[in-house]
Order: structure tokens, then C-alpha cells, then sequence
């Protein structure tokens, strides 16, 4: 179902609201580059700056809030930057170990509902432990009572780190179980584009870590998975609405910095 022009309006303004917070709290590095200075002006070696911290931190500046709007169309619940849990049991830390041993040696391919299973036949079991896993980057509670744990990350993840980023699924699922035995969970990798358009999503270097089918979300699956079918396409003309609307204030913004060298 497509986004009304109410929703696209309150989204484009999330993205409006975000991006002007960025600018309220940007100072430049003050990096001496007198050559580049020179070359370009400083106006564009603030842009320069001003772009790749954006781009370092668009999940949290960006996404995060965007993907927070969306998905308050169509779920119960959504909330950023939460807690998984406060304790797993020494039974479940053993089985994500096995589970990680067997997916490191490629003894077993990935089953996310088996792991699931697995997990929450022992999230109670043994000692209990205190433990801080890694925040949720986006909590959503479905109409059904399902709990879907988002962990968004770059759109060129390093293949390294996909053990990581399966430890840490595992992770919440374990400690959400600790608490609730009976929820329905789902934790998942979501990547917000695909830089290779319009080449697909090159999933093969992380097949063997991640059951691509119930933790992996790229770019279209996951924004659509929010806001419903075509939000994808929809949010991408949001992002263009609001950088038309801002580009005076980019301009004069910038323009500042270049009052030095004429």
C-alpha cells in the first residue's frame, strides 16, 4: 500500500529534521590543508567534511530516525538504540558457541528458526549471567506480538565481520528469551542500499555466517518490509523532496566558510 501524502510529508520532515540537527552540531576539523584550501575554497573542503562525517555516521543521523518513522506506519511499536537484555544463561552461551563453531568450520549452514529453537530450549538453563550485548539499532513490536531486532549497518560491511554480526544475533536472541521464554523473535542484519545497482546485493561473502532468507534485509526488503510495498521507492523520492527544500540553507550554510578566501 503506498504512503499518503501525510506520511511522506511527516517522513520528508524527519529527514529535514535530521539533517539540519547535523548542521547545528557540525564543526569542522581543524585540519591546516592550505593547498587544498587554496584549490578548492573552503566552502568546498567544508562540504568536503561535512560529507564524510555524514556519511560515517548516516546510520544513527539518518536512517535510524527514518527507519523509526516508517515503521510506526505499520507496527505496534518501534524504538531506536534499545537494551536487548540484562542476562543470559550459561546453557544458551554454550549452544551460540556451538552453533558459531559449526558455522565457522562449515560443519552446518545457517538455520536461524532451528538456532531460534536450539536457544530457547535452554534460555533458562544453568547459571544466569549478567551480560551488555550490543544496543539494538531499531526495536519493532508487529500487531502479532513478534519482536523484530534490526542491527543496520553499512552498505559495504566487511566480510570479517559478519561473525561478529551473527554472535550478536544470536546474542539478543538469547537474552530476550532469558526474560520471556515465549516471545516470538526475529534479529537481523538490515543494509539500507545496494552500492552494486543494478547488479544485486553481493550476498555470497556472507552466505555461510547468516541464513540470508530470515537475517538479512538489503536495501528494497528492508524499507518495504517497514513502510509496506514501494516504500523503498517512495522514501528515495522523500530524500530528494528534502534535499531540494534544504539546498538554499546548504548553500548559504557553506557560503560562510569561504568569507576568508576570495
Amino acid at each position: 500500500m503506498p504512503l499518503t501524502n501525510t506520511q511522506k510529508s511527516q517522513i520528508k520532515q524527519v529527514i529535514i529534521n535530521s539533517l539540519r540537527h547535523k548542521f547545528q552540531n557540525y564543526n569542522p576539523e581543524p585540519a591546516l590543508m592550505p593547498f587544498h584550501f587554496r584549490l578548492l575554497g573552503q566552502d568546498r573542503m567544508a562540504l568536503y567534511s561535512f560529507m564524510h562525517g555524514l556519511t560515517t555516521n548516516f546510520g544513527t543521523t539518518i536512517f535510524e530516525p527514518v527507519a523509526k518513522s516508517l515503521a510506526e506506519l505499520n507496527f505496534a511499536n518501534a524504538e531506536l538504540q534499545q537494551k536487548a537484555g540484562l542476562q543470559i544463561s550459561s546453557d544458551a552461551q554454550q549452544v551460540i558457541q556451538n552453533i558459531m563453531d559449526n558455522l565457522t568450520t562449515a560443519v552446518a549452514t545457517p538455520n536461524k528458526l532451528e538456532e531460534i529453537e536450539a536457544i530457547r530450549a535452554v534460555c533458562q538453563r544453568g547459571e544466569m549471567k549478567s551480560v551488555k550485548p550490543t544496543k539494538i539499532d531499531l526495536k519493532l513490536m508487529a500487531q502479532d506480538g513478534t519482536i523484530y531486532l534490526f542491527d543496520i549497518k553499512t552498505a559495504k560491511p566487511n566480510a570479517g565481520g559478519f561473525k561478529e554480526f551473527k554472535r550478536t544475533l544470536l546474542e539478543w536472541v538469547a537474552v530476550t528469551l532469558a526474560a520471556n521464554p515465549t516471545a516470538n523473535i526475529q534479529t537481523l542484519i538490515a543494509i539500507p542500499y545496494n552500492p552494486y545497482e543494478p547488479q544485486p546485493y553481493n550476498r555470497w561473502t556472507m552466505r555461510g555466517m547468516l541464513d540470508l532468507k530470515n537475517e538479512l534485509k538489503v536495501a528494497e526488503e528492508f524499507w518495504d518490509f517497514l513502510g509496506g510495498e514501494g516504500a523503498y521507492n517512495e522514501l528515495l523520492n522523500c530524500f530528494e523532496q528534502a534535499g531540494i527544500e534544504l539546498r538554499p540553507e546548504i548553500d548559504e550554510y557553506f557560503s560562510r566558510f569561504n568569507k576568508n578566501h576570495k
